[in-house]
């Protein structure tokens, strides 16, 4: 099978030194534009691996990101961002990143090379058939997810992908490949510019729509989020006041008594109907 990594193929753009920032910028944001009609192009992929992720979630299982570098970081992003958006448990989304915790901010030389390390990863969260796990690799070669997949696999446990070359042996393996084919970067073969964009609206999509699914918003309401600062206290008194038509002042109370949204509103509406 013929694979060509367009992530790293020659910029469309030459001379970046000769450039004025004005040029730059311009010429970044016109690649930037095509990532979205990328992402639309691969709307089917994204639908049938969210779908499975939805049904896994339900089920009582978990949703694993892998990945290295610049993918590592973004699955970790969005695995920590469900707790407080969502309200759900920590432990339900869970990013891992070759080379560990130290990935996350510094490079880790060659962690992202073995092809066992990232099978060992997932051991520790005793992974098993009732979860699903998503690889993400921008070249669709990292050997510290495609050896993780493939054990996955082998044992059982549905695989996705995040990918954006065609045709990788990433999306080969996995059972529910997503492949956005970005093209070349503005600098050539810097995945973290269009690549990683797409990385992570992709990741958005998924996430967000799982969440809905389990019933984790109401209406178009983060009604489960955790109130852990002002902005979202108001936020939450907010919705509170929008959805049961009541002054601040009793939404507050509302809101500091039940400390969740849901809560909130469920008592309310309990209290009145008695």
């Amino acid at each position: 099978m013929s694979f060509t990594k367009t992530t790293e193929a020659d910029s469309n753009y030459d001379d970046l030194e000769k450039m004025s920032v004005a040029e730059l910028l311009q010429n970044i944001n016109a690649e930037d534009k095509t990532v979205p009609i990328a992402v639309e192009r691969s709307l089917p992929q994204i639908v049938a691996l969210t779908e499975i992720v939805s049904s896994k979630l339900k089920a009582g299982g978990r949703l694993f990101y892998i990945g290295a570098g610049t993918s590592g970081r973004l699955g970790i992003v969005d695995a920590s961002e469900c707790p407080p958006t969502f309200g759900v448990p920590h432990e339900l989304v869970i990013g891992l990143i070759a080379g560990g915790d130290t990935a996350i901010r510094k490079a880790v030389e060659f962690a992202e090379d073995s092809r066992t390390q990232g099978w060992e990863d997932l051991q520790e969260y005793n992974v098993s058939e009732k979860d699903i796990v998503i690889g993400i690799a921008a070249s669709g070669t990292t050997p510290y997810v495609i050896g993780a997949l493939k054990k996955c696999n082998e044992n059982n446990i549905l695989t996705g992908s995040i990918t954006c070359n065609d045709k990788s042996p990433l999306a080969t393996i996995a059972k529910y490949p997503v492949v956005v084919v970005v093209g070349p970067e503005f600098v050539t073969g810097s995945s973290r510019m269009k690549a990683g964009t797409a990385q992570k609206l992709v990741l958005n999509m998924i996430s967000t729509a799982a969440m809905v699914k389990l019933g984790r918003v109401k209406g178009n309401k983060m009604v489960d989020m955790q109130l852990s600062n002002n902005k979202l206290v108001d936020r939450g008194t907010k919705m509170i006041m929008d959805e049961l038509q009541i002054p601040e002042a009793e939404a507050q109370k509302l809101l500091d008594t039940h400390q969740s949204v849901r809560k909130a509103i469920n008592a309310y509406k309990n209290e009145t109907h008695r």
